[in-house]
């Protein structure tokens, strides 16, 4: 050990150790040697290992303290105080938290009270003495830096902090503590100051200015240096202490557990308070601890101040050993992963969305158990106050870990659930989900940790009964919250891979269909998410939900075939909206059935594997939404075979099938089966649905009839024409059929026509100029934005709905969830304006000769 400190410090191994006593009675003259053997009593505690990092930062700091208390005590031997004039030194910094290092600045500023011109002076002696002898005494902290009044009185901080003060001012405040002088004025400024550190985490912006903050100081360091800096650049001290500090600022209004000067401290406080998980907190202290010792060797080896790790030859050599490491290597193996540790920490921490949500709720909302959140509730949105209070009594009770998080997390959620549509709803559905998961590691986690996933899960649960269900059955979906990447639907390729494999592990039919109502339930509630959290478009939804559906099918029609034990070419053909590609959350899934049997043994297996298909997919699956198959489009309807053979398609299409048929035809899609048997069905469907020379003027009377006939029959009696979603003006028949007729009469001549979805329809419509652009826009317009309104009623009320709902409130949810303003009359002003729209272009195009003729 005496070798090390001779070569830590030839300077201080020359000097006889001293006390704090001695320094108390050093002169001005003897000030620095005191001053050094105090400093070399502290190294040689340090390096036999008879004192940890946190007291040797504390006995530095203590000594700073001392310094600073016998320079003042020199200097006032000089200047005098006039009486009723008061003086406090505040220290700033490292040496305020109780982490200074062996060569820094002492950072410290200074208040008084009286004769601020006699305080000057005086606090300029003083750092003048302290400087020349000791460590440089820094002041620059103070209001307006190095160009402001180096004395200030209480009432001039206060005014300076209210008005003029920056982010970075309040995070160096953390660290504040008095030091020296008068340590009542020093308190009575602590005590003034401390409500505005603490409540300066509501200026707006001010988790953003930390992380500027941050960037701007890593970018200080040039390229070259930055990888050896273990203090600025990336991996560095600074990474620690600003990721803390921000937490601090941010979670410290409402805990005052976290009102604490050291990092160290700070990190076992968020930790003890469910802010920080304990793996995370003991990483960074670990990594604070390592950063700080390898600060402190560089520092010992020539008693100056320096950061930055030498490149190579006997320094870095004398480095690693003085920290037990048996080579360089060993040494930089260690630095890296400690490095990395603090720069995925930082992330991690500077970067979680909860941050800025903490910032927007007041602080009375903080404390969960007051006798005033009961009305605070109510304030909020909630209809129940007392029964969100017995959710919150619940879900924060006892004294576990559980509960701890939780009383960081509610909050937030307490204030995002009133920001959705049904605030109580939301409460209750979370206290289920956390029941359930409560117990499980990684859920508190993944709120607290997994970036928008508090947040997105309190809208989520505000918003939709159709999700909450299906979250209940599957509440281990929560994790894909975290990352948009996981929110994008899978693609039916993907899909089909990863199930197939899954359900060939299953010889019983009904364990494979279990295997897939799990999949198609995860999957619903991927898309449902991000749907419910604008990240996709009606298009991607469709596309989605159709992707899903078709899996399932094949899936099943799969497992179906294999229990059944035959091979006979089977195929499922989309129809409707299925086959269009345009499934919605409420949609059945309309199909026709086909088989290429040739013998009564065949056809009796194909019927026998459908009809356990159909069985397999209609078994009650508790809360998760029907796969209900319909195949009434077959030929004879509900009275012809289950499931005809090609040939009877055939004779039927082409002696007997009706215009609705053939209409219907438009949208027929292989989904499952056979692909020779797909493919020889769509080959017979294009003969009938995309007929030469289109339409006869006896075709087109009959679909203007059959139109008129969905107009004024179907719609329920006493619906509102302008509010009804799929019968109403400018709703999906009305788009619908218009697409259909423009394909029924030019996709024989225009192959861009022959596609299953109506947009793409309707847009191929346009590129041919086959009617005005302005009516194919409006119809585009009233399909999608009418298509999202539906797909939001089924998402807010658990159940599908064809009209809009009457009840204000039912109707502001939904027009919360399309992303309307709550309140306002926009979205209602917007349905009726753009399906009038398209109502006008739908009967334009339908019923005026002109308009079908084309404009090219």
């Amino acid at each position: 050990m005496n070798d090390i400190l001779a070569s830590a410090s030839k300077a201080l191994a020359e000097v006889t150790p001293a006390t704090l006593e001695d320094l108390g009675q050093a002169t001005e003259a003897n000030l620095t040697k005191t001053w050094r053997g105090n400093l070399a009593r502290i190294a040689i505690e340090d390096l036999s290992g008879r004192a940890d990092l946190t007291q040797t930062t504390a006995a530095i700091s203590q000594l700073a303290d001392a310094v600073i208390q016998r320079g003042l005590a020199l200097a006032e031997a000089e200047h005098p105080l006039p009486e009723g004039t008061r003086l406090a030194i505040i220290a700033m910094g490292k040496s305020g938290g109780y982490e200074l290092n062996y060569v820094s600045d002492v950072d410290v500023v200074f208040v008084a009270q009286g004769d601020l011109s006699a305080a000057s002076n005086l606090a300029a002696r003083t750092m003048q003495i302290c400087s020349a002898a000791t460590w440089p005494i820094d002041a620059g902290l103070r209001p307006e830096g190095r160009n402001g009044a180096l004395v200030r009185t209480i009432g001039s901080y206060l005014e300076y902090l209210k008005h003029w003060a920056r982010t970075w001012e309040f995070q160096a405040l953390l660290k504040a503590r008095a030091c020296a002088g008068d340590m009542r004025l020093g308190q009575e400024w602590m005590d003034a100051i401390a409500p505005m550190v603490w409540e300066a985490s509501l200026r707006p912006g001010i988790v953003e200015d930390v992380r500027a903050m941050r960037r701007k100081v890593e970018q200080s360091i040039p390229a070259h240096r930055a990888a050896a800096e273990i203090k600025l650049g990336p991996g560095g001290l600074r990474d620690i202490e600003f990721a803390v500090q921000l937490l601090q600022l941010v979670h410290g209004r409402g805990d005052e557990s976290l009102r604490v000067r050291s990092t160290l401290e700070a990190l076992d406080a968020l930790v003890e308070g469910g802010y920080l998980g304990r793996e995370d907190g003991a990483d960074l202290a670990r990594t604070y601890t390592f950063l700080r010792t390898v600060e402190h060797r560089l520092q010992l080896q020539q008693l100056r101040r320096t950061h930055r790790i030498p490149d190579d030859g006997e320094k870095l050599h004398w480095l690693a050993r003085s920290l037990g490491h048996r080579s360089v290597e060993q040494f930089r193996s260690e630095w890296a992963k400690h490095a990395a540790t603090a720069r995925r920490l930082h992330e991690k921490l500077m970067y979680r969305p909860l941050l800025e949500a903490v910032t927007r709720v007041p602080t009375n909302e903080l404390q969960l158990s007051t006798e005033a959140a009961h009305s605070r509730l109510s304030i909020l949105g909630y209809a129940d106050p007392a029964r969100a209070m017995g959710h919150i009594k619940s879900l924060t009770a006892g004294l576990t870990r559980t509960a701890t998080i939780q009383s960081t997390l509610l909050p937030v959620m307490l204030r995002s659930f009133a920001a959705s549509p049904e605030p109580d709803r939301g409460l209750l559905a979370y206290r289920q989900v956390s029941e359930k998961l409560g117990r499980t590691p990684w859920f508190l986690k993944l709120l607290r940790d997994g970036g928008p996933a508090a947040v997105r899960l309190a809208r989520l649960l505000g918003s939709s009964r159709y999700l909450t269900n299906l979250l209940l059955r599957h509440p281990e979906s929560l994790r894909i919250l975290s990352e948009d990447s996981e929110l994008a639907p899978r693609n039916a390729t993907d899909l089909a891979a990863g199930l197939f494999a899954a359900v060939d592990r299953h010889s019983d039919p009904h364990a494979a269909v279990a295997v897939i109502r799990a999949l198609r339930r995860r999957e619903l509630i991927r898309v449902a998410a991000a749907n419910l959290l604008l990240l996709i478009d009606i298009d991607e939804v469709g596309t989605a939900l159709t992707d899903i559906t078709d899996v399932t099918l094949q899936a099943t029609l799969r497992a179906a075939a294999r229990a059944v034990g035959s091979t006979v070419p089977i195929a499922i053909i989309g129809m409707g909206r299925l086959g269009g590609g345009e499934m919605g959350y409420g949609s059945d899934a309309d199909v026709l059935y086909v088989h290429a049997g040739t013998t009564d043994e065949e056809r009796t297996h194909a019927r026998e594997i459908i009809e356990l298909t159909q069985k397999l997919l209609a078994a009650p699956a508790g809360d998760d939404p029907p796969v209900d198959l319909d195949a009434g489009l077959r030929p004879e309807g509900k009275g012809g075979a289950l499931v005809p053979s090609l040939e009877t398609y055939r004779r039927y299409y082409e002696k007997r099938a009706r215009l609705w048929e053939r209409q219907a035809l438009l949208r027929a899609r292989p989904v499952a089966g056979d692909e020779g048997l797909c493919e020889q069905f769509i080959a017979l469907a294009n003969e009938h649905r995309y007929p030469q020379g289109g339409l006869s003027d006896a075709e087109l009377i009959e679909f203007r009839r059959m139109k008129a006939r969905v107009e004024t029959e179907r719609l329920p009696q006493g619906a509102d024409p302008s509010w009804h979603t799929k019968l109403g003006r400018g709703g999906l028949v009305d788009v619908e059929w218009s697409a259909q007729l423009l394909q029924l009469r030019h996709a024989a001549q225009i192959p861009q026509l022959r596609t299953w979805g109506t947009v793409p329809a309707l847009q191929a419509a346009r590129s041919a100029r086959l009617a005005e652009t302005g009516a194919l826009d409006d119809l585009i317009a009233s399909w999608q934005l009418v298509s999202r309104v539906r797909n939001a009623i089924t998402l807010s009320r658990g159940t599908s709905r064809d009209e809009l709902p009457r009840n204000a409130a039912e109707l502001q949810v939904l027009a919360q969830i399309l992303g309307y303003e709550p309140d306002s009359e926009e979205f209602t002003d917007r349905y009726l304006r753009l399906t009038r729209k398209g109502h006008i272009a739908a009967t334009k195009l339908v019923y005026d000769v002109d308009n079908l003729n084309g404009l090219n």
